[in-house]
C-alpha cells in the first residue's frame, strides 16, 4: 500500500526517459537537467547508465516526469 500515491510506481526508468525525450527532446532536457549525457551524442542507453549511478540527476529527471504527468 505504500506505493499507492507514488506516481512513479510501475514505471521503469527507461520508459520514463523515453517519454521525456519524445515530449521535450534531448536539447530541452539538457537545459532542464545539466548533464553531459543529454548534451553530447545523447542516447537512452548512455543516459540510463548515468542516471542509475547518479541519484541527484535521476531525482531531477523523475521530478520532471511527475510534473509532466500532472499537467
Amino acid at each position: 500500500m505504500a506505493q499507492a500515491n507514488n506516481p512513479l510506481h510501475g514505471i521503469t526508468l527507461e520508459k520514463l526517459l523515453t517519454e521525456l525525450v519524445e515530449h521535450y527532446g534531448w536539447e530541452e532536457l539538457s537545459y532542464m537537467v545539466n548533464i553531459n549525457c543529454f548534451k553530447k551524442d545523447p542516447s537512452v542507453k548512455s543516459s540510463l547508465k548515468f542516471l542509475r549511478k547518479t541519484d541527484w540527476a535521476r531525482t531531477k529527471v523523475e521530478n520532471i516526469y511527475v510534473q509532466l504527468k500532472q499537467s
